[in-house]
């Protein structure tokens, strides 16, 4: 492996953490509650949304790195695909509300760990089909 090959590795995979941790942190403020204080409390079923959270958001990141002729061009695609993520994931809370009197934030922060499953797996499959649409 080549030093330009090496600092290509290091740059797109700091750049890679970077962009990740700033989308968390973006996602966090749209968020009802705190995740990391409900974290340190021990509740798992936010627990386990963050982790699906994170999985969605770093899947989708592997593949618009993979895919970007520039980094440039990666930050753009993962923030787009961040807010479509966010706009899914808030239109099917919210028909889960209406339709079926769901309230997954609310039973998520009760510690309920269907609900915080259930608002997870919106991230993963939004985050799949997210990244089925790239490859059109």
């Amino acid at each position: 492996m080549e030093f330009s090959d090496l600092a290509r590795l290091v740059v797109w995979t700091l750049s890679g953490a970077v962009l990740l941790t700033l989308l968390m942190f973006i996602d966090s403020l749209f968020t009802k509650y705190k995740d990391f204080q409900e974290l340190k409390k021990g509740n798992l079923a936010v627990t386990v949304r963050l982790v699906m959270k994170i999985f969605a958001q770093g899947f989708i990141l592997t593949q618009v790195l993979e895919r970007s002729p520039s980094i440039v061009n990666a930050w753009i695609v993962s923030f787009v695909s961040f807010v479509i993520l966010l706009l899914l994931e808030s239109a099917f809370e919210f028909v889960l509300k209406k339709w079926g009197g769901l309230n997954l934030d609310e039973g998520t922060e009760r510690g309920n760990v269907a609900h915080g499953l259930f608002a997870g797996t919106l991230h993963v499959v939004g985050a799949l089909i997210i990244v089925a649409a790239q490859s059109i």
